[in-house]
């Protein structure tokens, strides 16, 4: 097991990353929590409370289980509506500032986990399980937490950080391959923007990732979270280096806004949006020709990403909502070489333009296994 600490300027955390921490998990809670298993309350989603009740439970004792609330899975139950609900059936269970959340599952019910957690009665403990990739090696990390609205992505939200994060890498062996492959781009961002021995290690030993070899997978998860809790420890509230955590997902939350986040997993997303930061990178000249080759085959070995038929109009009027962009400035996170990204504010709409439309005729001649996305 590799443990990770995270120091923001209003939180310290461990991160667990390992075999078998789920069957540890009560004993482990108590570890970080300072008292016993009562007024324990978990966020689930059916499947995965099919696959993994059995194992979550075994390590609390039989006479005090903890109580399970359920969230649908799909970015459209990712909602106010859906924490109101929550909220209401925490008030009825008698849930009270001494009770803990744990968010079991994948980034959805992490994100609506952590704000749940942080509006019910102002605040209460949670801790992060996550049970996909994407979880583990991104957004159960960092204190984000929020909701979606019709306009756009993780608009409504707020920083609350975890008790802890257990990213226990043996759920992962349950997880469909598609899910998987969407978790490892996040890592690929990983390795191109601040990780170079990750970007190395995931082109090098890209086979037994892919087979799921336990040493390679938790090499992959401990490497992306050590790198994102050195950012959130420099930054905390993304008014800086953070930003740089999303490169890729300018253009990435604008395919998931503009296909009314249906369509494409969120990593696969973030993967196309990868591909045209990186050629405006080239166009640019923050990355060299051989560079940005290197950044596009790594990607793409991960794949296959989906084919995608979009008008690049309304491509580029989702990109318009992005939360990044301040006071009607435009920011965009390029790869600077592989290692490094940097923040620009100057892209032009013609510049922007370009890359979506080349990235989006990448995309329309994708040789994805999934139905091609149409919209």
């Amino acid at each position: 097991m590799r443990t990770i600490q995270v120091k923001s300027g209003s939180a310290g955390y461990s991160v667990f990353v390992g075999r078998g921490l789920l069957s540890t998990l009560s004993r482990r809670l108590v570890n970080v929590r300072g008292k016993g298993p009562r007024g324990v309350f978990v966020l689930t989603s059916p499947e995965i409370w099919s696959l993994w009740a059995d194992a979550f439970l075994e390590s609390f004792p039989h006479q005090d289980p903890p109580s399970i609330l359920f969230l649908q899975p799909g970015e459209e139950h990712k909602r106010l509506r859906t924490v109101e609900r929550l909220a209401e059936q925490l008030a009825e269970a008698r849930a009270d500032r001494s009770s803990l959340l744990i968010a079991f599952g994948g980034g959805i019910v992490g994100d609506v986990g952590g704000f749940l957690a942080a509006i019910f009665m102002r605040g209460i403990d949670y801790v992060q399980v996550p049970t996909t990739l994407l979880a583990q090696v991104d957004s159960s990390v960092g204190g984000k937490t929020g909701v979606n609205l019709q306009a756009g992505k993780n608009l409504v939200g707020c920083f609350h950080h975890p008790l802890a994060v257990f990213a226990d890498t043996e759920l992962l062996q349950t997880l469909p391959s598609r899910e998987l492959r969407a978790g490892l781009f996040e890592s690929v961002k990983a390795g191109i923007i601040r990780h170079p021995k990750l970007f190395g290690y995931m082109e090098r030993n890209a086979g037994a990732i892919l087979a799921r070899d336990p040493k390679a997978i938790e090499y992959v998860v401990s490497a992306s979270i050590q790198m994102k809790a050195e950012v959130v420890g420099i930054d905390e509230l993304e008014n800086g280096l953070r930003m740089i955590l999303n490169y890729g997902h300018t253009l990435g939350h604008a395919i998931e806004a503009a296909t009314r986040y249906r369509k494409l997993l969120h990593g696969e997303a973030v993967a196309w949006g990868m591909i045209a930061a990186t050629r405006l990178g080239l166009a640019r000249q923050t990355v060299t020709r051989a560079q940005a080759d290197r950044i596009e085959k790594l990607i793409f070995e991960y794949g296959p990403l989906p084919s995608l038929r979009l008008p690049v109009d309304r491509l580029l009027d989702a990109a318009t909502r992005d939360k990044k962009n301040r006071s009607g400035v435009r920011r965009v996170i390029l790869p600077s070489g592989i290692g490094n990204a940097v923040v620009v504010e100057d892209v032009t709409d013609a510049e922007l333009h370009d890359v979506a439309e080349s990235m989006l005729r990448t995309a329309r001649e994708s040789s994805a296994t999934t139905d091609s996305v149409k919209e």
